[in-house]
């Protein structure tokens, strides 16, 4: 699987390039399938949420881009559907939007419902993650960003990237996300990580990571970050 690690969405033509890049044809011939899940287990999010997040009304452009073909996944409704139905879907689709919110949630119903288990053997699947649906992809997303508990507890994500991220950096609604608030959290991790502001995304492809930006950005290893 490739993946599109953003803030914000596909904020700008970098973002945008680098997305077309992983997809190998232009949006307009590829299918997707938008992932609302992890909206609902913030304590901000709300169903108006999810409904700006897939109707393109929300400030992270994801699903408004122009795909052929554009669906929803409800990760909270596969278990009761059956893998029969929805791993076609996925198998057919050649991107997911992954929307933001809390990533343990979303982690968590990604391990509940099978998707999890299934990515892997999708190599050409890109996941173009926003802010939450980013994080999850990390070793642990640190305790500042721990909202709804798992039932094990701990801030532990997929780890299908040896990095943390911390997103929307320095972002104006956001007084608690300046560097220094980023190199504090950065401090208390075991694990190399980012700093990413709105303008930015990470690309992941074979394990190569790059960093595609029109913004700022930061990077933190272990021996910096004192851990």
């Amino acid at each position: 699987m490739k993946l599109l690690l953003t803030s914000a969405g596909i904020k700008n033509p970098s973002i945008e390039r680098a997305l077309v890049g992983l997809l190998g044809r232009p949006i307009a011939a590829c299918n997707a399938l938008c992932i609302p899940t992890a909206g609902y287990g913030h304590p901000q999010g709300s169903p108006g949420g999810a409904y700006r997040f897939i109707t393109g009304k929300a400030s992270t452009p994801m699903c408004e881009l122009g795909w052929k073909s554009l669906g929803v996944l409800e990760l909270t409704a596969l278990p009761s559907i059956g893998e029969d139905r929805w791993i076609p879907w996925v198998r057919e689709a050649d991107v997911l939007l992954v929307n933001g919110g809390d990533a343990l949630y979303l982690n968590h119903w990604m391990r509940l419902s099978g998707l999890a288990a299934l990515l892997p053997t999708l190599p050409d699947l890109v996941w173009a993650g926003l802010s939450a649906g980013s994080m999850v992809m990390t070793p642990r997303i640190g305790q500042d960003f721990v909202g709804w508990q798992p039932p094990g507890g701990g801030d532990g994500a997929l780890g299908w990237v040896d990095f943390s991220i911390f997103p929307h950096l320095d972002h104006p609604a956001l007084p608690e996300n300046t560097l220094a608030d980023a190199e504090r959290w950065a401090a208390g991790l075991t694990n190399p990580a980012y700093a990413i502001c709105d303008d930015t995304a990470i690309q992941v492809v074979d394990g190569a990571v790059e960093v595609i930006s029109e913004g700022h950005w930061k990077q933190f290893t272990p021996a910096a970050s004192g851990a």
